[in-house]
């Protein structure tokens, strides 16, 4: 339970980092 929790956070924290990594591509092309 645990290991899936750790795995769950990781998976957030990678949807959060390709989410701001679009923002700035999107900053960039205006």
């Amino acid at each position: 339970m645990v290991a899936k929790k750790k795995a769950a956070k990781k998976a957030a924290k990678k949807k959060v980092a390709k989410k701001k990594a679009a923002k700035k591509k999107v900053a960039k092309k205006k």
